[in-house]
């Protein structure tokens, strides 16, 4: 069952105007969530930022309960006692021809919900992608419809043999990957380009810059080169859906030892403690 503008309806009636603009020109946002066991951590961290990329872009939120809407999918899918991965997507709705927004947006919302099996936590190899993430973009923090950039790196990544593509920013540095945030680990330094570098604020991102220094590690959020991956001791990968993927090569080369490392198997521990304490 999909919910779409209110009410639940099976996906095969989950109908959208076809001058939707998020469908016309990716006039939207999104925000990706996981439920474990029917519960979605930092929901409010997640409907925040969804709301503060609404604003900046001039897209009204309806006013239903979000929080009330996502156990009501979760429900209606059999999820409720499930993992599984939900997208709540907001877009401004249909507009007449042309790029200006219409002055009074209907705005169109919609939130899945699919079964998800717990990731095995499996190492990703990578390799630098040619699309780049532009830092001087307003669109470049906000977690927009407009994923066309991430869809070639990936598809360049998968065509070379790799699990995940890096994007550069256009000064040639380390922003992101593909579908994640990236960090790198340096003796007890843990690293990770600041959202100026074209890197969206990820939740997961957050919870762990927050964890770091419990576990002996500085946090810094700093610009990164690329040369700095054959620095690194260790690498990973962040998202909500992933929590924390290690990252053992890049183009072929190994970070660090080639495997996964004692600090992002100590950050993931503590990862998912700090789940748990959400419910």
């Amino acid at each position: 069952m999909i919910y779409l503008n209110g009410s639940l309806v099976p996906p095969e009636d989950a109908a959208i105007d076809p001058a939707d603009r998020g469908f016309l020109l990716g006039d939207g946002l999104f925000e990706t969530l996981r439920a474990y066991r029917g519960r979605v951590p930092w929901l409010d961290r997640h409907l925040d930022r969804l709301a503060a990329g609404a604003a900046q872009l001039g897209i009204p939120v309806p006013a239903p309960d979000l929080t009330a809407a996502v156990a009501e999918t979760l429900r209606a899918n059999g999820l409720e006692a499930a993992d599984a991965a939900l997208r709540i997507t907001l877009t401004r709705g249909p507009g007449p021809r042309g790029l200006l927004p219409p002055a009074t947006p209907q705005p169109t919302l919609m939130i899945a919900a699919h079964g998800l099996q717990t990731p095995a936590g499996a190492p990703l190899r990578a390799m630098i992608a040619a699309p780049r993430r532009n830092e001087h973009s307003p669109l470049a923090n906000l977690k927009t419809l407009n994923y066309l950039d991430n869809i070639v790196a990936r598809r360049e990544a998968a065509a070379a043999g790799a699990d995940e593509a890096l994007l550069l920013n256009t000064a040639g540095r380390l922003a992101s990957a593909s579908a994640g945030n990236l960090f790198l680990v340096r003796q007890r330094t843990l690293l990770t380009p600041p959202p100026s570098e074209g890197v969206l604020p990820g939740i997961t991102r957050a919870v762990v810059l927050d964890l770091a220094p419990d576990l002996g590690l500085t946090a810094v959020e700093t610009p990164l080169e690329p040369d700095q991956l054959d620095q690194a001791h260790e690498a990973f990968v962040t998202n909500s859906l992933i929590e924390l993927r290690p990252l053992v090569a890049v183009d072929g080369r190994p970070i660090g030892d080639g495997a996964p490392g004692p600090a992002t198997g100590r950050l993931l521990q503590a990862y998912r403690e700090r789940l748990a304490g959400e419910w």
